[in-house]
Formats: structure tokens, sequence, C-alpha cells
């Protein structure tokens, strides 16, 4: 059983974990929230069969950031590397994660949501790092723009703490898709659909080539993807299997090992 949480939902359907953030009025981020998630993550860890982890929000924000409260001196320690840890966890979940967002998702919103494999980003989304207009800067954006957006890109929007439109971040390709607010959901479900056809075992095995492309790169990362494909990925059932469901024409029938 799952634990609660007092500002989160958890809810498993048909192999996928979508955990809500449900802290009125603009889901913002305080020290007793971060651990909470990064435990709600960490319960997701062992399931073997799941396929998806979805992060979304109630209300009329994803989320506008961490406390200012938690940025003051006496807390900033723990709500920074605590932060941190969150996103790293999150970066490194087993199996595919998909941002759903709508509304607000600044500072601290914006890094959670490109923590995920997937940013699926309504309209009315609006995407930031305000912090320099409060004299501190974003640790993680400033780790991880420069490479998705290119240095100049990064800097504008850390140096000016202008907020952009749905539209702009899938341009800069801070998102993924962008889609009317009305049409999140279908757009949500059809996504995982496409997922929840395929082998859990070898979702799971894809994310970490993915894992490795992108955080090793060139060479280093090619040799680590071979010697996962043929260690990790052909000892599994779901290999063979799927082989040879094409070869005698059938549909496979995965064991999600």
């Amino acid at each position: 059983m799952r634990a609660t949480f007092p500002s989160l939902h958890i809810d498993t359907m048909s192999n996928v974990v979508t955990i809500t953030l449900d802290r009125p009025p603009l889901n913002i981020l305080n020290l007793e929230m971060i651990r909470d998630l990064d435990t709600a993550l960490g319960d997701t860890d062992a399931d073997q069969h799941l396929k998806a982890v979805v992060l979304r929000a109630d209300g009329r924000a994803f989320c506008a950031g961490v406390d200012v409260a938690d940025h003051l001196p006496e807390r900033v320690e723990p709500m920074i590397r605590g932060f941190s840890r969150l996103f790293t966890h999150l970066r490194s979940l087993p199996v595919p994660t998909i941002a759903v967002v709508h509304g607000a998702a600044l500072g601290g919103g914006t890094e959670l949501a490109i923590g995920c494999d997937i940013v699926l980003a309504a309209y009315s989304a609006r995407f930031g790092q305000p912090e320099i207009t409060l004299g501190v800067f974003p640790p993680i954006a400033a780790a991880v723009f420069p490479q998705m957006l290119g240095y100049q890109e990064a800097a504008r929007l850390l140096l000016t703490g202008t907020s952009i439109s749905a539209e702009e971040a899938h341009r800069l390709r801070l998102v993924t898709a962008t889609v009317p607010d009305d049409e999140l959901p279908n757009r949500l479900n059809a996504l995982l659909d496409q997922i929840r056809r395929h082998s859990a075992s070898t979702i799971r095995l894809t994310k970490r080539a993915l894992r490795y492309g992108a955080d090793l790169g060139g060479s280093a990362g090619l040799e680590a993807i071979e010697t996962l494909y043929l260690t990790d990925l052909m000892a599994t059932a779901d290999a063979t299997e799927g082989m040879n469901a094409f070869i005698e024409k059938r549909k496979p029938v995965w064991r999600d090992q």
C-alpha cells in the first residue's frame, strides 16, 4: 500500500502512477512537499510492471515555484539540497515520466516539469525562472538550460527573469507538445495508450539507454548502450517474444521481464 500525503494525490491505473500536486491556490512547494514528492517517487521504484509516471496538478496552476520563505538563510540549505535530490530522482526514474502542465510553471515549477522525459503543456501554461527578481538564481536551471536551450537563450531567461508562453517554450524545446487546455486529458491518454502497449522491461531499458545517450554522449554513450542491449535487453523474455511474434505474424504477449 502506497503512503498518503497531505498535498499530493497518488493514483494507479493500468500500470501508470499519477501524482497530482494539490496545495492551493498555486501548488507552491515547501520543504514538506518536496520531501513527500521524493518519497512518492521512491514508492514507484520497485514496481516492475509500471510503465509510466505522470506528474500533474489540480487548481489554476501547475506549480508557481518553491516557497520564498524556504529561500531564507535558516532554511535554504535543506531546500536547495532537497529539491536537487528530487530533481535527480525524477530524472533517474526507470520508467518514462510525463509532466502535464497548465497555468503557471515558474521557478521550481519549470524545473520540476523539465525533470520529466515528456512535457505536455496547455496553451495556458507559462514557464520562467523569476529568481533573479528576488536576488537569487535557480541552480537546476543554471545547470541544465545551457545544454537544453543553448547558452544565449539560457542566459536570456535566467538574467531577465522573464516568463514565456507554452508556444515559445515549445519552440525552445522546453516543452514536447502544446494543446488547447480542454484537450490536455485526451492528449495525455493517447500518449499513455501508446506507451502501455509495450513491454515494461523494454520500456525501462530504453529509458536507461536514453539517459546514457543524454548523460554520456558520443562514443562512451554508444558503448554503454551497446553493452546494455547485448547483456540486459537480450536476456529478457520480452525481447525474444517480440521478435518471435513479429516473425510469426501475431501480437506479442508481454511478461514484463
